[in-house]
């Protein structure tokens, strides 16, 4: 069986990354989402299990002993963490996987295992701003302290593979499973998957 491939997403809070990953899982049935395991408290309409595993922090540390984690980070006083057990069945069911995850988590995963990286950019700091009021979900202090995050964060995009800019929502979604449709077409992926075709050639 082929192997599903692990790609990273990442993106400013604010960039889109959430919408544009939900739109894309509508499209692509061999996609999946990996649920982060988090301290923070949910938002409302969260739910445990789906959006994330919501457990202590008591419980956090002790996974992260255990060496249960993928990658782990602690996010503006919170902290997330990938289980690597979900991760490893899901690609070798054959689907493919997507981590949400910052650009620290990222250089981390890729120092494990081979993935796909794809950084979201808004396509400027007024827009993003504007995307992080409409929200109506954090203080006039938190929503600076985001901004000033982003600009770290965008100052890495240039370590992954490609770049979608989040301008035109649909035009980005396409950008997107363009790149998730490209890479089951690669050759190496193609000569597993049409391995008897092939060899009727020989």
């Amino acid at each position: 069986m082929m192997l599903g491939t692990l790609f990273i997403i990442s993106a400013p809070s604010g960039g889109g990354k959430t919408s544009l990953v939900a739109a894309l899982l509508e499209k692509l049935s061999h996609v999946k989402v990996s649920v982060s395991h988090t301290t923070r408290a949910p938002r409302m309409g969260e739910v445990d299990g789906v959006n994330y595993f919501f457990v202590s922090e008591a419980q956090f540390k002790k996974y992260q002993q255990n060496d249960y984690f993928l990658e782990s980070a602690n996010v503006f006083n919170n902290f997330y963490g990938t289980s690597k057990e979900w991760v490893l069945k899901e690609l070798e069911a054959g689907r493919d996987v997507i981590l949400e995850i910052d650009w620290q988590g990222a250089n981390h995963v890729k120092a494990q295992m081979e993935c796909v990286s794809i950084f979201i950019v808004p396509p400027s700091k007024e827009a993003l701003l504007e995307r992080l009021m409409a929200r109506k979900q954090d203080s006039d202090e938190v929503i600076a302290s985001r901004m000033s995050k982003a600009s770290a964060e965008i100052s890495h995009c240039h370590e992954y593979d490609y770049l979608v800019v989040n301008d035109n929502f649909e035009l980005a979604l396409e950008d997107l499973v363009n790149i998730f449709k490209a890479q089951r077409l690669r050759t190496a992926r193609q000569k597993i998957r049409y391995k008897d075709l092939l060899e009727t050639f020989n």
